[in-house]
């Protein structure tokens, strides 16, 4: 990569940093109009891009985010307020904008896109004549009086022929730096004394910016992996010298200063393993308000198309997650938004009638748990009603009337996770096609996820997403069935079970057991997987309970061998598409092992 191409890279990852908090600023300050200080964050971030846009010679970008810029300064200045056509035409420039950076990152160049029609928006809204009737100017402010424009449209040409500077040049704006209103007028101030209170007021600045810079850099993701799985390998390394040490425990035939000092060294070898291994996935963890800053963009769209009223809240944004794992929750949890959103939430007269605030709200949170994080997404709609989905279920031909009367409530609302499902009479831009809740549920599995669904008719549905906080290592439990050794992950497991065989009792021709009155589903990974009876005695089993949410299974093995600490890797082309099985792993004794797909196996119930 040369000179240029890096300093492209940087502008285009700090961009889209800003274009990201333009688009939830400009949504907060719909809200709040008269809060500069928001404002004035707004304008700053847009004339920045606009300044190293212009550094780099992508004309055409410079061009859009001018008039931007110049309809915000309107707005600064007080000569605007900002309503609903202000923010439209804002938000659709910084759409364009990421359109332009999209190209910019897959051709180093920008490609030519029809400005016509978003320009001459900004520059109508900019002199006041597209909304003329809906703009209520506030009563006048104090402001500098170089700033007052005597003659709009001179002050508009002159706006437009004016010169990009670099970067490092409109840094030094003070203007840019504090809300407009707040500024002297500047026929009272001396004239010696501005450039001195400019230099003590940027001298901090600048200092804290260097010290910034020096203690971060930006790192290829690429290289991150490959120290990951270099840390992968050191921890199947580590496992398999603990095994030996184990071994060599066992029959050390008088040599105790050999085995002392080699459990020493284990030791060592242990704790800076675990210590490297938790560096390098820090340096990977991403807080989730990557994800979850885009959602208030488009609930907001889609609350407007619908013609429906809805706040989203959003709690737990710092919660941190892997970048592989941040990358792909992106679309399951858009579709997951645009179905509450089109089915769940009422409109506006149907939540007056049955007594509801008007204004329908969706609640996303993430929190830890063990070491998975959950992610909830809670609507106040009029949830999901089974008698509904049992009929759509009937006319579509995924199930028989025979099939969906052996089912409970749960298992008919599970239903809409099924391919080609949908209960929307008609098909829309938004929903319809019975494809989003399938893409999630097929998302989710794909990153060693599972789902489940609460919902109550009339109050609104809430969905549980469960992803392990990274996708590389993990603890696990390591069992065995039919001579077989899998792994189960830890945060899975919710208890281990020993009974006798004579225990298990049979419902509907499945096997259940009876755990502290409530009834339990086995599955025999024997019997899952094919494999053949161990010679073992059969008088006593083992059932690893695992859960997610409140759902509890049991699976039935033979053997425990312990807790390990494993690397998962894939099982390839071929492999990765068995049933039940999320990937490999090398053991301690240098085997391989299975690893569960618990989603999967939560199918097979």
């Amino acid at each position: 990569m040369d000179e240029l191409e890096e300093i492209i890279q940087d502008f285009l990852v700090e961009t889209e940093e800003l274009i990201q908090g333009v688009d939830q600023d400009l949504l907060d300050l719909e809200k709040s109009p008269d809060d500069f200080e928001l404002l004035n964050k707004v304008f700053r971030s847009v004339h920045t891009i606009k300044g190293a846009a212009g550094f780099l010679g992508f004309n055409q970008l410079v061009t859009l985010v001018h008039n931007t810029e110049t309809l915000l300064n309107k707005l600064r200045l007080g000569e605007l307020r900002i309503n609903s056509a202000i923010s439209d035409a804002v938000l659709e420039s910084i759409d364009l904008v990421k359109i332009i950076l999209s190209d910019i990152k897959e051709n180093k160049k920008e490609k030519e896109i029809n400005l016509t029609g978003i320009l001459s928006t900004l520059e109508g809204l900019t002199l006041g004549v597209v909304v003329r009737a809906e703009t209520k100017a506030p009563a006048p402010k104090p402001r500098p009086r170089e700033e007052v424009p005597q003659k709009p449209k001179e002050a508009r040409i002159e706006a437009k022929e004016e010169p990009v500077e670099a970067p490092m040049e409109q840094a030094a704006e003070p203007d840019f730096q504090a809300p407009v209103q707040r500024e002297p007028a500047a026929s009272q101030r001396p004239p010696s004394q501005p450039q001195q209170k400019t230099i003590q007021e940027k001298a901090p600045a600048s200092a804290a910016s260097k010290d910034l810079s020096e203690q971060t850099i930006r790192v290829e993701t690429t290289k991150l992996d490959h120290v990951m799985n270099l840390v992968g390998e050191l921890v199947l390394g580590r496992n398999r010298l603990t095994n030996l040490l184990s071994r060599f425990e066992a029959r050390r035939n008088g040599n105790e200063d050999l085995a002392s000092t080699l459990s020493e060294v284990t030791g060592f070898i242990n704790l800076v393993t675990s210590d490297l291994q938790l560096a390098v996935m820090k340096t990977r963890m991403q807080p989730i308000k990557k994800v979850f800053g885009r959602f208030p963009r488009l609930v907001r769209d889609l609350a407007r198309e619908l013609n429906k009223s809805v706040d989203l809240i959003l709690r737990g944004e710092e919660t941190e997650l892997d970048k592989s794992v941040i990358e792909q929750i992106n679309d399951p949890l858009v579709h997951i938004i645009r179905n509450s959103i089109d089915h769940g939430i009422e409109s506006k007269e149907q939540r007056l009638l049955l007594g509801k605030p008007d204004t329908g709200t969706i609640r996303m949170s993430a929190y830890y748990e063990g070491n998975h994080i959950v992610i909830e997404i809670e609507d106040d709609g009029k949830g999901i009603d089974p008698a509904r989905v049992a009929a759509a279920a009937l006319k579509k031909g995924v199930l028989s009337q025979q099939e969906i009367q052996g089912m409970d409530e749960k298992e008919i609302i599970n239903l809409i996770f099924a391919p080609g499902f949908s209960t929307a009479e008609k098909v829309s831009d938004v929903s319809g096609r019975g494809v989003g809740m399938d893409v999630v549920k097929t998302n989710i599995t794909k990153l060693s996820g599972m789902i489940d669904l609460v919902s109550k008719v009339g109050i609104g549905c809430t969905l549980y997403i469960k992803l392990p906080l990274t996708l590389a290592i993990m603890n696990a439990l390591i069992v065995t069935a039919g001579e077989e050794t899998f792994a189960i992950a830890l945060s899975s497991v919710v208890e281990i079970t020993r009974i006798k065989t004579e225990e298990v009792e049979f419902i509907d021709q499945k096997e259940v057991i009876k755990l502290r009155n409530a009834v339990l589903p086995l599955i025999r990974l024997k019997d899952l997987f094919d494999l053949k009876d161990s010679p073992a005695s059969a008088d006593m089993i083992y059932v690893v309970v695992i859960g997610i949410a409140e759902k509890r299974i049991g699976i039935v093995v033979e053997k425990l061998k312990g807790q390990e600490e494993i690397v998962i890797k894939s099982m390839g082309d071929y492999l990765s598409e068995v049933p039940g099985i999320a990937g490999a792993t090398v053991g301690g004794d240098g085997k391989v092992m299975l690893i569960l797909d618990i989603a999967a196996i939560f199918e097979k119930i």
